[in-house]
């Protein structure tokens, strides 16, 4: 069928517009049949996905710079709330580039306390007399809005989110500035979709699109940000879908390079090809840092729970969390605020062993009763921060012991940072890809994927949801957990339909028909009749419950009956288009008809052979048989 991001084909359109739905058949047959004849068109895209692609360019570039400016507010509360000042960020002495200003090195003492708590109230505040949706890390409220509002995310939320998070995080809450992002600009994708005349499938897109256009700014990866779209937001992988996406994530990143440069985000020293007993290890390391990605998801959301019994309104929650993140950081500044920078000394392997222990433990400690209180902040940076810490960790003792397998702790912990987060959050490329575009060292990419697998393993075998459905999972949402090939797409309707199909003809009377059915045999308990007329050519269909209906008198012909032309496939269009068709036309059952002459009729398929269909399917799934037996094999009769 038509995509359902193009505007409804009318019947009367159908010579003009061209499209693979099922034909209407009238009794002439003469506009069915000049669609019969006429070449398929693609139905991959159509010409409405350049004014979306146009759209999700401009959205790109918007994206861009709001995250610019997200990432300037957070850096000018930072040195406001920490330092007493804004020269850092703007002024004749302010720093240039891309960066993230750090509270590690204030030097306020116990009053460190405090300052988070002031984010953590503000958020709270926003909250309760803004919109609670601000409440979280951003993509599972989208993903929420995609599964069950069509992508209808309120106007908002697209500044409410990053204020409040700019708040949060610029106060030393120990969060990533790239959940609230995305969340800006899937709200800005959606916002441009309720302006605009768009179906619900293409205001998804922009949403996607523009999520993916303001990590691709923050990080300058591309790729990684289509992919995050694909496997998060989207749930589908179709043209009409990625090209959108890719060309606003190139945006972007054009944007960004523009402005800052090329040079990767988090700059890593060159390292060696890892030798075979260390990919070995490595897998290692992302399976152990995949199962902490459980306990660390688990550890998410039972500290929810126990908020959750607390007997004060949600809207303190924020500011109960931030007093501990405040305390935290308080024995160790480092984990205030975003903390861009461990991301880097822990690639660039500047952390020691002691410190990789007392700062892992520390974030964790900090972020997740934060995160856990209801504030506003991003997941990956801490995710890549603990697991990082933990894949360095491991890393360094397997060189104690084993020294001759030469693990660098770089590599650990850069396959560390990835493998917790394709274990909590089950996004295995986005991690894989993610980790590669923004240290861009080619000799991580292999350990990267054999860890991250690893992973993605340990958390598929042990957990349902992930840190990022759980939360909605709870709400009643069913999330899809894979994506697959439609199997009703690749069966054709000629191969399902029924063909030795029982007619009428158009010259019968009622009254003779009627008294064919009262035989009761088995061919006179179909619910629906294909009548021809004398050259067997299909001129409509008759219900039974049409054919004995008290109101219509028994001498008249059935030719006199059709009325309503009925709906008809090909034998070569595919069960989902005719599955489709069953539903936007509201039948249980279509004609088939031959593609060379829409006269000839082939068959009827119904709601039960489209389901019937689905026995191979699984079939395939479930049936274990062996094919080839090794063995010896039985001797031929006569055999010496």
């Amino acid at each position: 069928m038509t995509p359902a991001t193009d505007t409804p084909v009318e019947h009367t359109d159908v010579r003009t517009v061209g499209s693979t739905d099922a034909l209407p058949i009238a009794p002439a047959l003469g506009l069915s049949l000049d669609a019969a004849r006429m070449p398929r068109k693609s139905t991959l895209v159509t010409r409405r996905i350049l004014l979306i692609s146009v759209l999700a360019v401009i959205l790109g570039v918007v994206a861009a710079y709001v995250a610019q400016l997200l990432m300037l507010t957070i850096n000018l509360i930072t040195d406001l709330c920490f330092y007493g000042r804004v020269s850092d960020v703007i002024g004749p002495h302010a720093r240039t580039g891309s960066f993230v200003l750090s509270p590690a090195d204030n030097q306020l003492g116990a009053w460190v306390i405090l300052i988070p708590v002031v984010g953590g109230l503000l958020a709270g505040v926003m909250a309760r007399w803004g919109s609670r949706a601000i409440q979280g890390h951003g993509i599972p409220e989208a993903m929420e809005q995609i599964l069950t509002n069509e992508s209808n995310i309120p106007a908002r939320i697209t500044w409410l989110k990053p204020l409040s998070s700019a708040f949060a995080i610029g106060t030393g809450g120990p969060f990533g500035a790239e959940g609230p992002i995305i969340s800006t600009g899937g709200a800005m994708g959606s916002l441009i979709g309720q302006l605009l005349r768009v179906t619900a499938n293409e205001r998804k897109v922009l949403l996607a699109a523009g999520a993916a256009a303001g990590m691709a700014a923050v990080f300058g990866a591309p790729v990684a940000s289509l992919v995050l779209a694909v496997e998060l937001l989207l749930f589908e992988l179709r043209p009409r879908s990625l090209i959108p996406v890719a060309l606003a994530a190139v945006t972007a990143v054009g944007v960004r390079y523009a402005t800052y440069g090329a040079a990767p985000v988090f700059p890593m020293p060159d390292v060696l090809q890892p030798g075979g007993w260390a990919l070995i290890s490595f897998v290692l390391i992302g399976g152990l840092v995949g199962y902490a990605s459980v306990w660390v998801t688990k550890a998410v959301y039972g500290v929810e729970d126990m908020f959750e019994k607390l007997p004060v309104h949600w809207m303190w929650w924020p500011a109960l969390g931030a007093l501990v993140a405040g305390f935290v950081g308080w024995i160790e500044p480092r984990t205030l605020g975003v903390g861009y920078d461990n991301i880097d000394a822990l690639v660039q392997g500047h952390f020691g062993l002691t410190m990789l222990l007392s700062f892992g433990a520390l974030k964790f400690v900090s972020w997740v009763i934060a995160l856990g209180s209801g504030t506003s902040g991003g997941t990956l940076a801490p995710l890549f921060m603990i697991g990082g810490s933990l894949g360095a960790v491991i890393g360094i003792g397997i060189n104690h012991f084993l020294p001759g397998f030469g693990i660098d702790p770089r590599i650990a912990a850069l396959v560390g940072m990835a493998a917790i987060f394709a274990g909590s959050s089950r996004a295995l490329l986005t991690a894989v890809v993610f980790a590669f575009e923004t240290t861009r060292q080619p000799a991580s990419l292999l350990p990267l994927l054999g860890g991250c697998t690893a992973a993605y393993l340990i958390s598929a075998l042990l957990m349902r949801n992930t840190i990022m459905t759980e939360k909605i999972a709870r709400r009643g949402v069913k999330v899809p957990s894979e994506y697959a090939a439609d199997y009703l797409e690749q069966v054709s309707v000629g191969t399902a339909c029924s063909r030795n199909v029982t007619t009428l003809r158009t010259t019968q009377t009622l009254a003779e028909v009627r008294r064919w059915l009262a035989d009761e045999a088995s061919h006179t308990q179909h619910q629906g009749y294909p009548v021809v007329d004398e050259q067997g050519r299909v001129q409509g269909v008759l219900t039974r419950r049409s054919l004995l209906d008290p109101q219509w008198h028994y001498t008249l012909a059935l030719g006199e009956l059709l009325t309503r032309p009925p709906i008809a496939v090909t034998e070569d269009h595919s069960l989902r288009e005719a599955a489709d068709h069953m539903v936007a036309e509201s039948v249980g059952r279509l004609v088939v008809v031959s593609k060379n002459d829409p006269h000839r009729l082939v068959g009827i398929i119904t709601r039960g052979d489209i389901l019937a269909a689905h026995a191979r399917r699984l079939r395939e799934a479930r049936f274990k048989g062996r094919h080839i037996k090794l063995g010896k094999s039985e001797k031929p009769a006569g055999a010496a």
